[in-house]
């Protein structure tokens, strides 16, 4: 008889995340994915000059906010057939580039790593094995025996005194984690390296963005940093120096730890390139526009269906026709009226809230599809589109991850693993290194592009009389993301956002097929169903954003908190 799993809340990710699971004979049969806010963002956009929606609309979440500032000026730009002057895309590119960096370091290490790592093991560990085999993986200065020693002695620390930290309420002894001692004390002191590295990437935002989160600079038209080579008070060289040094800091922990770090504990949980494969029609966008018109990308993007990569479809540009009209969603198992597949130029956002039914509507987020059918969007999908188009960066990467699992497992992996749990970490961190050296390029690029007299950052742009309308995409950390806006004489229409978790959070579509999240989970072994950390891995494996995916609404507009400032 099938036993009901139900986890609500989510933990260790973005917003709120219900996942039911049906286990019978050790394994998930059944599995649904709710979002539990509701989404509402397009409605406050409603009215409004387009020049405001990307503060608005970086305000979705308080973890993917560029890349929503990004996209929103990319969409109004294309619905008014601008050109945006080249310096203004290469310091958008920086920021989102440094800004993805940022995301999967901490994805990685502070939202999903303690899914395979088994923190109180790392007690038993001797410091000086540990220091042996993370030295025999790669050249990392901090992999020495005196690190592992003081971040063991800490660890003890916190355990003596009864209070892990943020290290609590782990599954730690579980029957799923295989890792030895000596690689949970590695893990465990990359960790909390990572920590500290990962504020790197965020400087660079915030030089460039003026802050994070919700950064300031971008404009409809191009970006508002003032470039001069002799003022320290504007984008000059000494803010470009620092950059440079930010780069190479990160550059140094992505290739030899994070990378590393992937293949060895894949190599360990071999047995879970088996598990979570799930829907297999993959969906990328290219990015980083390397010209003004932003029809050439640094790096491809495309469609393949069914996993086949001879059946890849590159998506060339913002105005590809292919793209345009594949994109539809519905709202039959949502908490929203209407149930008819819609295009995002017509999409709608009005709540129609029921009970949780297993065969109606359960989740507040809306089911996309691509030319009908579910997508799964993501690193995972980006490396597949990368293989299938010969993109020689992302593959130098992927080979020297599959060679690290190579080394440790002593097996051979073939490139269908990747279809699996542990396959989307391990693109993940390829994406990771692939961005780094495309950060350093977009860096040159500026540089140089600055160096021959251009300092042009901005286009004025002009709303005709009319309708018009445009989409703007980015391939954000957690996969395609996408913001459709229709302008009528200089005021927006309608918009709507169809962001990487509405892609894989979604509940069934309108043909009733299971998203991403819920056919990844089907055969999934649950040792304990009162630990579900199988479920766990494979949500994770996503890197859940649902704040981006769904909104929260107070229809009783019952006053939560009263605040008096004095002018």
């Amino acid at each position: 008889m099938a036993n009901r799993i139900t986890i609500d809340p989510i933990t260790r990710i973005e917003g709120h995340l219900r996942i039911d699971c049906e286990v019978d004979g050790g394994k998930v049969t059944k599995a649904w994915a709710s979002g539990q806010m509701w989404r509402g963002v397009e409605q406050i956009l409603l009215g409004r000059d387009p020049r405001d929606a990307w503060a608005i609309t970086q305000r979705i979440c308080g973890v993917c906010t560029t890349v929503h500032a990004i996209v929103s000026v990319r969409a109004v730009e294309n619905a008014l057939k601008m050109e945006i002057p080249l310096n203004a895309q290469l310091i958008r590119n920086i920021i989102i580039t440094a800004h993805a960096i940022h995301d999967h370091i901490v994805h990685f290490y502070h939202l999903s790593a303690l899914d395979w790592v088994d923190v109180v093991s790392a007690l038993k560990a001797d410091p000086k094995k540990t220091a042996a085999l993370a030295e025999s993986l790669s050249t990392w200065k901090l992999n020495g025996p005196h690190e592992m020693k003081a971040v063991q002695d800490r660890l003890k620390n916190y355990v003596q005194t009864g209070q892990l930290g943020i290290f609590t309420n782990g599954y730690w002894g579980h029957p799923a984690m295989k890792l030895s001692p000596e690689v949970n004390l590695l893990a465990v002191a990359h960790y909390l390296q990572a920590l500290d590295v990962q504020r790197r990437a965020n400087k660079i935002v915030a030089i460039l963005g003026s802050k994070t989160p919700h950064i300031q600079n971008v404009a409809v038209g191009g970006v508002a940093n003032p470039i001069a080579t002799d003022s320290q008070s504007v984008l000059g060289v000494e803010k470009l120096l620092a950059i440079k040094g930010y780069i190479d800091e990160l550059a140094d922990f992505v290739n030899n730890v994070y990378l590393v770090d992937v293949g060895a504990i894949g190599a360990f949980y071999a047995d879970w390139t088996a598990i979570g494969k799930g829907v297999t029609n993959y969906l990328s966008v290219p990015d980083l526009p390397l010209d003004t018109k932003g029809t050439k990308f640094a790096m491809p993007g495309g469609y393949i269906p069914n996993g086949d990569l001879a059946g890849y479809k590159p998506i060339k540009s913002f105005d590809d026709a292919y793209f345009h009209q594949g994109v539809h969603e519905s709202a039959k198992h949502a908490w929203y009226e209407g149930k008819k597949p819609l295009h995002p130029y017509k999409g709608e956002t009005v709540p129609e809230y029921t009970d949780f039914q297993d065969d109606g509507k359960y989740s507040w987020v809306k089911s996309p599809t691509f030319y009908g059918e579910p997508a799964q969007v993501g690193p995972l999908s980006w490396v597949l589109a990368w293989a299938a188009a010969k993109y020689e960066p992302g593959m130098r990467h992927l080979n020297r991850l599959i060679g690290i699992v190579e080394s440790v497992a002593k097996t051979k992996i073939p490139l269908d693993a990747l279809h699996s749990t542990i396959g989307r970490h391990a693109a993940r961190s390829v994406v990771c290194a692939t961005m780094v050296d495309n950060l350093q390029q977009q860096w040159q690029l500026l540089v140089d592009n600055i160096g021959r007299g251009d300092v042009k950052t901005f286009n004025r742009p002009e709303f005709p009389k009319g309708e018009v309308s445009g989409v703007g995409f980015h391939q954000a950390p957690r996969g395609v993301l996408s913001h459709w806006v229709v302008i009528k004489n200089g005021i927006i229409k309608n918009y709507q956002a169809v962001v990487p978790t509405t892609w894989n959070a979604a509940p069934r579509n309108a043909n009733d097929v299971a998203g991403p999240y819920e056919a990844s989970l089907v055969g999934t072994p649950v040792a304990d169903p009162e630990k579900p950390l199988e479920v766990l891995r494979t949500v994770h494996s996503f890197d859940p954003c649902l704040a981006c995916a769904v909104h929260v609404v107070d229809k009783e507009n019952t006053e939560t908190v009263k605040v008096q400032t004095r002018l």
